[in-house]
């Protein structure tokens, strides 16, 4: 008997070893293509960047910024439990970074901030389909207060703040999965909360964030699409890409009083196109090369400020879209 159990004790502990020698990507293929319907198991990955950059520059007769620094992180982390056919899976992925400046006395301003957290629970159609009925959900928020720094004055109102806005999607529809490496998420029925704290929608006589004046909160009913893709072309080189679209069934023009302040319909689509790529170098160091890009038709191009000012674009052309680019080089470490 003692033979027996030390055996299985063995035994699961060298497949316990060979599952932690896996690549996440390994793992979760080997479970989305088994036919095993006993299979269980928790798997996961993670991946932690933080960079800084400093410079002092004295009697320079070039010119340039007397003193700064620049910190900033980057967190993407993913989590998923298989049990026979369902599979939850979660992915969570932060940013922040800061900019300190001796012209500013030094006062940080935001270079990056986000919170972007996705549940999803998926049940297998059949044993070997690759298709999954899922209900999904997914919130979005910010870290701290962001401001507008090319407006006058611009420390005396804020544009948003941690959880103001809030988006949270909650979505049923199916799934197309293929390892972790690819997931595609269509859902007819998608429902999104927008939450803002009333001293934003006080402030603009429109509301902000697609809010009405005086409210703290909208609901949309509407299609939504999700889809995410994953690639290691080598060890050291990586790639991370997703696309969402959601149009709003209840979408309309809104007013104020008798005049149209912004019109909109189901045909303006949401987009969210984000793309990164890594390149590690020796062990715990790391290139990252990110493109952000948003169309919202709640959060409208302007060109001016309220009190005539122009602001200042660099890229005027692209009007409603919010681009986001960064390179980070800094510390990385992968569990």
């Amino acid at each position: 008997m003692r033979k027996a159990l030390l055996l299985s004790a063995l035994l699961i502990t060298g497949l316990y070893v060979n599952a932690q020698n896996l690549s996440y990507d390994e793992m979760a293929k080997r479970y989305t293509e088994t036919k095993n319907m006993d299979t269980i198991a928790w798997i996961y990955s993670g991946a932690l960047t933080m960079g800084i950059n400093q410079g002092i520059l004295h009697n320079w007769a070039a010119g340039g910024e007397l003193a700064s620094l620049t910190v900033n992180g980057l967190f993407n982390g993913n989590l998923t439990r298989y049990y026979n056919r369902s599979v939850w899976s979660n992915t969570f992925d932060a940013a922040y970074g800061l900019f300190y400046a001796y012209s500013n006395n030094f006062i940080p301003r935001k270079t990056d901030d986000r919170i972007d957290f996705t549940s999803k629970y998926g049940y297998r159609l059949s044993k070997t389909s690759d298709l999954y009925f899922t209900g999904l959900l997914n919130a979005k928020t910010q870290f701290s207060k962001g401001y507008n720094y090319d407006a006058p004055a611009w420390d005396t109102f804020s544009t948003s703040n941690f959880l103001s806005p809030l988006y949270i999607t909650i979505a049923p529809g199916i799934e197309y999965r293929k390892g972790s490496n690819l997931t595609l998420f269509l859902s007819p029925a998608a429902s999104r909360l927008t939450f803002v704290s009333d001293y934003y929608t006080l402030q603009d006589s429109a509301g902000m964030y697609g809010v009405e004046y005086g409210k703290t909160f909208r609901f949309e009913l509407g299609a939504y699409f999700s889809g995410r893709y994953i690639k290691d072309f080598t060890k050291n080189i990586s790639y991370r890409g997703r696309l969402d679209l959601y149009t709003n069934y209840l979408a309309k023009d809104k007013k104020v009083g008798t005049d149209i302040v912004k019109k909109d319909n189901p045909g303006n689509v949401d987009v969210l196109i984000d793309n990164a790529i890594s390149f590690k170098f020796y062990k715990f160091f790391s290139l990252n090369i990110g493109l952000v890009a948003i169309y919202d038709n709640d959060v409208p191009f302007e060109k001016d400020f309220e009190d005539g000012s122009v602001k200042k674009e660099p890229i005027n052309g692209l009007g409603w879209w919010q681009l986001k680019q960064f390179m980070s080089f800094g510390f990385n470490y992968k569990f």
